[in-house]
């Protein structure tokens, strides 16, 4: 039986392993710590050289027990001191190791969190609205846990394991013949060799298997999230079935995955006995001619043995840097992404005297294929409100964040007090400027709190007369905790009306000489939007104000109404100058007021 629903999962792309790349972006952090990357890396070599040096007392403790002239009582006991301290050496030294370099790596990945956090916050307004919020995160997450594994990993496994090898074959290649450093050497490399390709020939096995394992997760969830569905259509029965489906390939995955693995450790047990095998009968032999101590023929198994140990993660390391290079990768592409919109070199700080505001010619379009605003000429006089109108997708919201610079005109200029906004740093820009948006999106904290945020240098005085002042004492009152009230995630425990309350109470507490209110009433009722008006008539006055509108009952005041068609401006004047030239704001008007007036009808 064919199934026709099925659900989606993607694999990663397999990229390709880039550490030095990883690491050379991660440098820079490092350094900050660089008396401790030095004290580190000091340590890591004694920790090796003391590893090193066990087997070669253990030869000596062995020889002295060869001799058949002594008791185990009067074997040197500075020998057996010894080893007993190279043994605890190897591991205190290891230990500081990682206590003096843990600091490093948290470190570097707070600061390279931190880093990614701030450019996050300096990318355009596109980047945000397009991006999947959820997978930001998780690149950031699995980064900085990627930047843990790959420094202790790198630094404390494989650069290690080299360094011991080269000193073991050097060790080898002194005390006996070369051969025996180039059979160590020979069978580390193959090791490494067969580990690495045979890794890479079942990843394609482990792959299958976790997809396939999240297929069949995916498929029991839809199927129990869609209980009533099942029930009503009698399908239990087929559920079951496709579920089944889903295993039994699901299980044949894992069973080659299974395979694999004894494929891979099979290989790699083999390489170690035969190298291990090889060296005890040449050692064997030159034991028998006299030419070594029984000591070197264990000095030698001890060796291999130690080489070998670190060695059998290989396949689980190799596989586990080449994710973490690809999680860090993806952190710091975040960082390498440049934003659209930035400040020019010379950038200098807004000064606004009087919130003169004006358009010269300005076009602009979210793409190259489609312009939004067409050659735009207006100018917004100091202390007057403006009120823009017209039907959706006629430019109203697109003019305001112009204004507040999420994105660049694609030519003319927007000026204040005849300084172009260009010009001027995006933080002295957006200080002056004041936004009481039409989605209001909270954070999940107290009511008192979310109004605190729109000037964090306010007492909690000024916060209190923000909430009067946006008429919202009296609801904050009724509350059992007050504004110690939390409002929820994204401000979903309260209403509409009353986020926007709070959103207008947080731009009053800033107090910006130039205002915008995105349809800030959209969300209120008319005994709310009243009280809400009137707080914007106060806070309005003597200040430069733009009231993005779709209810004109809420504008009829404003010194000048803009009516845009298509991104272009197509009537000036005030309400009562627009009403009587009859145009496309009058047409607006009636038919505003006769839905109004049929609503009520049907009251």
């Amino acid at each position: 039986m064919s199934s026709r629903r099925t659900g989606i999962y993607e694999e990663a792309p397999n990229r390709d392993v880039n550490v030095w790349s990883v690491l050379k972006g991660l440098w820079p952090y490092l350094m900050d710590y660089r008396g401790r990357v030095t004290a580190a890396l000091g340590l890591l070599i004694l920790a090796k050289i003391a590893t090193v040096t066990m087997p070669w007392v253990l030869k000596h403790i062995v020889d002295a027990l060869d001799t058949g002239k002594v008791q185990i009582v009067v074997v040197p006991l500075a020998l057996l001191l010894a080893y007993g301290a190279v043994r605890f050496a190897s591991v205190f030294l290891g230990e500081l190791r990682d206590a003096i370099f843990s600091r490093v790596t948290e470190h570097t990945m707070r600061k390279t969190s931190l880093a990614v956090f701030e450019h996050l916050h300096k990318l355009e307004l596109d980047f945000h609205l397009n991006r999947q919020t959820g997978g930001v995160s998780r690149d950031i997450d699995r980064g900085t846990s990627g930047i843990s594994f790959l420094l202790r990993t790198v630094v404390f496994n494989i650069l290690p394991t080299l360094f011991e090898l080269l000193m073991v074959a050097g060790i080898l290649f002194i005390n006996f013949n070369v051969l025996y450093a180039l059979i160590t050497v020979s069978s580390v490399l193959l090791y490494i060799f067969f580990t690495i390709h045979t890794t890479e020939w079942r990843t394609r096995f482990v792959r299958e298997a976790n997809q396939l394992d999240s297929r069949s997760n995916a498929r029991a969830i839809d199927s129990l999230l869609n209980y009533e569905t099942v029930k009503y259509f009698n399908n239990e029965a087929y559920e079951s079935s496709q579920y089944d489906h889903h295993l039994q390939q699901w299980e044949a995955a894992r069973m080659r995955n299974r395979l694999s693995l004894a494929a891979l450790n099979s290989g790699q047990a083999f390489i170690v006995s035969a190298a291990v095998t090889v060296m005890m009968i040449m050692a064997g032999y030159d034991v028998a001619d006299g030419q070594v101590s029984l000591g070197d023929l264990v000095m030698i198994n001890a060796y291999m043995i130690q080489l070998f140990i670190p060695l059998n993660f290989l396949g689980f390391v190799y596989r586990e840097v080449r994710r973490a290079v690809a999680d860090v990768e993806n952190m710091l592409g975040l960082l390498n992404r440049k934003p659209a919109v930035t400040d020019s070199d010379n950038a200098t700080d807004l000064v606004v005297h009087q919130g003169h505001v004006v358009f010269e010619n300005v076009c602009f379009g979210y793409s190259t294929e489609r312009t939004i605003i067409h050659d735009l000429n207006l100018e917004i006089l100091p202390g007057q409100k403006v009120a823009l109108v017209g039907h959706s997708g006629s430019g109203k919201s697109t003019l305001a964040r112009l204004m507040f610079r999420f994105y660049d005109p694609s030519s003319g200029r927007i000026k204040v007090d005849d300084q172009c906004i260009a010009d001027v740093t995006q933080s002295s820009l957006r200080s002056h400027i004041g936004v009481v948006p039409q989605d209001t999106v909270l954070f999940n904290d107290t009511i008192f709190n979310n109004v605190w945020y729109g000037n964090t240098r306010a007492s909690d005085a000024d916060v209190w007369r923000a909430i009067e002042m946006a008429h919202l004492g009296e609801f904050v009152r009724q509350l059992p905790k007050g504004a110690d009230t939390l409002v929820g995630e994204r401000g979903l425990k309260v209403s509409g009306g009353e986020k926007q309350r709070i959103a207008i109470a947080r731009t009053l507490l800033k107090d910006p000489p130039i205002l915008i209110f995105d349809e800030a009433t959209s969300a209120l009722d008319s005994r709310a939007e009243k009280a809400i008006l009137d707080a914007m008539e106060e806070l309005s006055r003597n200040r430069t104000t733009v009231v993005i509108a779709h209810r004109l009952s809420t504008i009829v005041n404003a010194d000048l109404i803009v009516v845009l068609e298509h991104g272009r401006v197509c009537e000036l004047g005030t309400h009562g100058e627009l009403l009587v030239s009859g145009g496309p704001y009058a047409e607006l008007w009636q038919m505003q007021q006769q839905q109004e007036s049929e609503k009520l009808l049907k009251k």
